[in-house]
């Protein structure tokens, strides 16, 4: 019996049905074993684990959700079965390959344990990928372990610092992404609306507009950004006159035509990027469900992988779809094929991958759901185009007359006279002209009018928000982030509340701005090694630095050391800063503390500049010269109350009652500090929660944790003396949690 281990369910059904007899198909849903979690452990809680000089930190590698039983499973269904072959068939990536050297390590007991990879899900990519089975590319892993070390190191200790301005977190990739976001609003914002006119008239199925000026004159009219319209004037009176003389005209003379041919070259195939770009704005999905559609018709076998910066493709899939182009389309629509060779390393490309295209070009896929034949014809298009001629259009560049009219118009036309890639492209590209104009393009004559000159008054908009789409597009731009974050990343600036949605548009949240107008420049200043932590150059070389790990030109343990060196001087370099000048929190709590005080008890403390003037070790020293003569008259924080308010609501009380009883007049009298009256009420209620009965959650996990540690729950509620699962507190309910916890880590590490 042989045993294939793969990432998912359904990719794992799909090769079940390659191999057949004899052969054990399991699936171990992603990750097993990471860096430990955040569960309270000393281990979860650190940031960086020493090592020595030349030699990569070799952290405690601790099971993820869920996973110790999924393989534990595996383990046991393969001894029983006899298997005496392991293949490790994790996804063909870095990630994957990580993976398959925790899976390697766990399984190692068994005979033979080999890596296979395969790009695309088919029965003869599978059956020669175990006939060749590799050994595990160990570049691709230290990879793999540089980057969650970097991510680790960054997310603990600068998630830790932000949370002086009540902030969640704090990203490598994500932070960097956070500020092309909040710069565009800036840009936004500092938008001066200009006004402008313009003149048109259809005439022959052309849009034909007055010119108002040449670019060098001194009345040309520019866009923010400098661009020169001709069409468009800050002129008032001129674009009347333009509007009232061609409303008294009906028709035009045709001045000049300038002939010419535009030709429009086929895109390569798809890459992670440009497939959610694409299904964004041809199928209107988002990055979400585009991702998730393409993995379900890669893990049933109908595309090749889906996260590849490459645009290369298989020569012989290339031979089976320019065959079904000539028999389809003719051969005159084939081309020389685009996105064929290799990018040079300074494209920061993944090449290990083709681009995304159908396993099978034939397949015409009908048989499955309605979104997965959406996005499958959209890549079969894709990769069909990109071997197919230039679609060939011509162009006449006209310039016409208006009899009393000193300005003239011009306009331009153009019809496709061969459509080459485009008619793959068909269902995706609206309504075409194949036939010029019926009037021609005879110099002299005369165009009628197909309906009234419109005159338009507008003003210049603002620059667009990025969407979902173009943000990935900025972030590969910008070299950060790889095929298999992208999506992950923009997903977690709108849960941790940095982005909103707004409509397809991504906004800032006032959270989002805080973090990077506030708290951001304490590691972006500009003075710094590599210019900032959370620049996109900064965050591009270390994407670059992990590719270059990866493809063996680079040693992991010298770039993880230099990176530590690098990283300890800005983070060291933004504590300083941040010591130099108040947090929100301590103005807060500074507000609080002189709350009950006169403007002129005030202005004895802070002096002539104010609140806002006051450095960060002034601000500390006047918070503890004030703690304690003014202890008892703090006006209690909006959290403390808002804690109250939560607490007695829980317990069914009464508010009035609940603090007439603790000798507090009413909520607004409330105290705050650690000896004030709001913290002796919060300890009474929370005294009084702890003690009332445990809650479902509680008992359910207890039930679960005292099954896997197989200890009978009479046993289990002994140990923290309570009689019976029924009368267990919610005090001694988390006490126990926690005991179990510890056994059941214990039990993982073998002890």
């Amino acid at each position: 019996m042989k045993l294939v281990i793969l990432e998912s369910k359904a990719k794992a059904r799909t090769i079940k049905k390659y191999l057949g007899r004899g052969w054990m198909v399991e699936a171990c849903n992603g990750h097993v074993q990471d860096l430990p979690s955040r569960d309270g452990s000393k281990q979860s809680s650190k940031a960086l684990w020493a090592s020595k000089p030349g030699k990569l930190p070799n952290p405690p590698w601790m099971w993820t959700e869920r996973a110790e039983g999924i393989v534990t499973k595996i383990l046991s269904k393969a001894s029983a079965s006899g298997v005496d072959e392991v293949f490790i068939a994790t996804d063909p990536d870095r990630e994957g390959e990580f993976i398959a050297w925790r899976l390697s390590i766990i399984f190692a007991e068994f005979p033979s344990v080999a890596r296979v990879s395969f790009n695309e899900i088919t029965k003869q990519a599978v059956t020669e990928a175990i006939d060749n089975p590799l050994g595990l590319d160990m570049a691709l892993v230290e990879a793999a372990i540089v980057r969650r070390l970097m991510d680790r190191l960054v997310g603990f200790r600068c998630s830790k610092f932000c949370r002086s301005w009540r902030l969640r977190s704090m990203g490598r990739v994500q932070t960097p992404t956070l500020g092309f976001v909040v710069n565009k609003e800036l840009e936004r914002e500092a938008h001066v609306p200009k006004e402008y006119h313009s003149v048109s008239v259809d005439s022959n199925g052309v849009n034909l507009k007055v010119k108002f000026h040449e670019s060098n004159d001194p009345d040309a009219w520019l866009d923010d950004r400098g661009k020169y319209h001709s069409n468009r004037t800050s002129d008032t009176k001129a674009a009347k006159i333009a509007h009232a003389t061609l409303m008294d005209s009906n028709s035009l003379t045709l001045v000049s035509v300038q002939e010419g041919k535009v030709r429009r070259r086929p895109q390569p195939p798809f890459t992670t990027d440009t497939m959610l770009q694409s299904a964004n704005s041809r199928l209107g999905w988002s990055i979400s469900k585009t991702s998730s559609v393409a993995s379900s018709l890669y893990q049933s076998g109908h595309i090749t992988y889906i996260r590849t910066d490459s645009t290369r493709t298989n020569a012989d899939a290339r031979e089976t779809i320019r065959e079904l182009i000539a028999q389809k389309f003719g051969t005159d629509h084939l081309g020389k094929g685009v996105g064929e060779s290799r990018k040079s390393s300074k494209e920061r490309v993944q090449d290990a991958h083709e681009a995304i295209r159908p396993t099978n070009p034939e397949n015409e896929l009908v048989e499955t759901n309605e979104d997965e034949v959406a996005l499958y014809k959209l890549i079969w298009a894709r990769f069909a185009a990109s071997q197919m001629s230039d679609s060939v259009r011509e162009r006449r560049q006209m310039i016409l007359s208006c009899e009393g009219l000193d300005l003239q118009l011009f306009g331009s036309s153009s019809w496709r006279v061969h459509a080459g890639w485009e008619s793959a492209y068909s269902r995706y590209l609206s309504d075409v002209l194949t036939e010029p104009p019926i009037s021609g393009f005879s110099i002299g004559s005369m165009w009628a009018f197909d309906k009234e000159p419109a005159m338009v008054t507008d003003v210049t908009k603002p620059p667009r928000r990025f969407s979902e789409s173009s943000i990935i597009q900025q972030m590969k731009g910008a070299g950060i982030g790889r095929p298999s974050t992208y999506v992950s990343t923009v997903r977690k600036l709108v849960d941790r509340g940095y982005v909103e949605k707004d409509g397809s548009s991504l906004a800032p949240t006032t959270e989002g701005r805080l973090l990077w107008l506030d708290v951001v420049p304490h590691y972006n200043e500009e003075s710094l090694l590599e210019g900032g932590l959370f620049t996109s150059e900064f965050t591009s070389t270390m994407e670059g630095n992990l590719d270059k790990i990866e493809l063996g030109d680079s040693n992991a343990a010298t770039t993880w050391e230099d990176f530590v060196g690098v990283f300890r001087s800005m983070h060291n370099n933004a504590l300083e800063r941040r010591r130099k000048m108040p947090t929100p929190r301590q103005l807060r709590y500074l507000e609080r503390l002189t709350s009950r005080m006169s403007e002129e008890e005030k202005f004895a403390i802070w002096g002539l500049g104010g609140l806002e003037a006051l450095s960060g070790e002034e601000v500390r020293g006047i918070i503890d010269s004030l703690s304690n003569a003014v202890q008892g008259e703090i006006q209690a924080s909006e959290k403390q109350v808002a804690l109250i308010i939560r607490l007695v609501e829980k317990l069914s009380l009464d508010l009035d009652i609940f603090l007439h009883e603790q000798g507090i007049v009413d909520i607004d009298s409330l105290t705050g500090g650690r000896d004030g009256t709001a913290s002796m009420a919060i300890d009474k209620l929370i005294s009084l929660d702890n003690s009332s009965p445990a809650t479902e959650r509680q008992i359910s996990t207890i039930l679960s944790m005292s099954e896997n540690l197989e200890i009978a729950i009479e046993h289990a509620v002994e140990l923290v003396k309570s009689e019976s699962i029924e009368t267990i507190t919610k005090q001694d309910a988390s006490s126990l949690i926690g005991i179990l916890k510890k056994r059941i880590r214990s039990r993982r590490r073998g002890k």
